[in-house]
């Protein structure tokens, strides 16, 4: 199951970028406080509305009870069991201004007789509300005095909730606890803590404000909350470790094991052993190309080296026979008596025998060359030029050279490249036997295509496969090396070109692909 679910997802994961699992991974992180932060104030703010509902249906229920036993009170009809009106929360601790703590009532007379006789009858039902809301709760005049207690008499007419209720309207106002004192160091984090909630309802009987109830209660604690909800908080910390965990998984399917693994195959491909594994699906963007690159790279070493190996062999080979014979030579002349004339002999094949060597060093210098030859970026030749010069070079008696260009772009390629290209095609030509080679180019796309076509014996259908090997040649004895088409591809190589061979009704037909230059 878990297989076909990792299969399931490499078949399907997106080709991710290395920026942006970083900067998702860094951007989680850093907002995970602030994430926090707005937490602790949301899950605070309820706390406070959740209290403030609480007051609004204790402060509704005892105005209910106060408005029936009102002395003078009329029956009034039940609501409909359709007939509700809610009430929104009007607290909100970012928005709603804290005021100052309620302060002491003044005395301002004896309260209405009506309302004495009210609190008597609801005393042992405001008592029990207190006992278990823990809510301070005042039953208060039309006047705004307080009724019963030792306060009674007292007036709050001035506070804007009390104010509020009178004319018709609950009211609830966010105040400071004047005898708060904190308990723990870290309840500074909660702004609650110091706060209390107080809410005022009106008692209405007979369709007119006779009094009003006045209940007000702490916030429930911050702290306490939250060891309520520890399972849901425990939920949510869980949540973000998973996070936490996935983020450290996608990191490290998408940089961390990818590179290991392409360490251990840079070792093992260094070491002449293993391959460069395909890119993983998880990885980062850069990572797929990194793998990538490195296949070509390790695929470009294992051509070059096997191209070494061969040339060393070819190398080996061809200098074997010429060694062979000028050592042969020197023995037979140190060891023999012989007359002047076979000594002459001797030593003019071991003199031609050198002057083969020395021609296989040269040639190979120059394939050594056009392996190092580079490019500049900005190079740009006018190839009308370089043609007609090397064609003029070329004519003699004997050898023709036709030339037919349009107008053609500048290529990228130095003009000594492409000089040396033309010089080996033409003498190719004519060490094969032509007499005449034409010369013609055309463009296509983005390359401009030169051809020349000679007219000699051609290249045999068997020899077309060898014919840009090194040292393949059919002209050994005629002083060839075999090193001429492998340096113009060499040459072509560098300059991002291309050579082949074209099928021809007569003579040999080469075709090289130039890249045009950039403007």
């Amino acid at each position: 199951m878990i297989a076909r679910t990792k299969d399931w997802l490499k078949a399907r994961w997106p080709r991710v970028r290395l920026r942006t699992v970083l900067f998702a991974t860094l951007f989680f992180v850093a907002a995970t406080p602030g994430i926090a932060a707005v937490f602790l104030r949301v899950y605070e703010n309820t706390l406070v509305r959740q209290t403030e509902a609480e007051l609004v249906a204790q402060g509704a229920a005892l105005a209910a009870a106060a408005a029936v036993d009102w002395p003078g009170a009329q029956p009034r009809p039940l609501p409909a069991a359709n007939d509700v009106m809610p009430e929104a929360p009007q607290v909100d601790l970012s928005a709603t201004p804290i005021l100052p703590a309620r302060p002491q009532p003044r005395y301002e007379g004896p309260p209405a007789p009506d309302a004495v006789q009210a609190a008597q009858r609801l005393a042992p039902v405001f008592a029990r509300t207190r006992q278990v809301t823990l809510a301070t709760a005042y039953l208060l005049d039309g006047a705004g005095r307080i009724v019963a207690g030792p306060l009674a008499g007292g007036g709050h007419a001035d506070l804007p909730e009390v104010r509020a209720a009178l004319a018709g309207r609950p009211a609830t106002v966010l105040r400071r606890n004047g005898a708060y004192r904190p308990v723990y160091w870290f309840e500074w984090l909660s702004r609650a803590a110091a706060i209390r909630v107080h809410h005022a309802r009106p008692v209405v009987v007979n369709g007119r404000v006779v009094g009003v109830v006045l209940v007000s209660r702490s916030a429930r604690a911050l702290f306490r909350g939250l060891y309520e909800d520890r399972g849901k908080i425990s939920a949510g910390i869980a949540v973000i470790l998973a996070a936490l965990f996935g983020l450290t998984a996608l990191l490290s399917r998408s940089i961390a094991r990818p590179v290991e693994a392409l360490s251990a195959a840079t070792r093992s491909v260094s070491a002449g052993r293993g391959v460069v594994p395909p890119p993983p699906p998880t990885a980062a963007a850069e990572i797929q190309d990194l793998y990538r690159d490195f296949a070509v790279m390790a695929a470009a070493i294992e051509r070059r080296s096997r191209y070494l190996r061969d040339v060393a062999h070819a190398v080996s080979h061809e200098f074997k026979t010429p060694l062979a014979g000028i050592r042969g030579a020197l023995e037979l002349v140190g060891e023999h008596d012989m007359t002047a004339a076979e000594r002459r002999r001797f030593l003019a094949n071991a003199d031609a025998d050198a002057g083969r060597l020395q021609h296989l060093v040269t040639r190979l210098l120059d394939l050594a060359r056009a392996d190092m030859t580079a490019a500049p970026a900005d190079a740009s030749t006018d190839l009308a030029t370089v043609v007609h010069a090397v064609a003029d070079a070329a004519r003699k008696e004997g050898f023709a050279v036709a030339v037919m260009l349009p107008a053609l772009p500048p290529v990228a390629a130095p003009a000594a490249v492409l000089e040396r290209m033309l010089v080996t095609l033409l003498d190719n030509a004519r060490q094969a036997g032509a007499t005449a080679v034409r010369i013609t180019a055309r463009v296509d796309g983005g390359t401009v295509q030169v051809s020349t076509a000679d007219d000699g014996p051609g290249v045999p259908a068997a020899d077309r496969d060898r014919i840009f090997e090194p040292f393949f040649t059919t002209k050994r004895d005629a002083g060839g090396s075999g090193l001429g088409l492998a340096i113009v591809r060499s040459l072509l190589d560098a300059v991002g070109g291309d050579i082949a061979l074209r099928p021809s009704d007569t003579g040999a037909c080469f075709c090289l692909s130039l890249p045009v230059a950039r403007r």
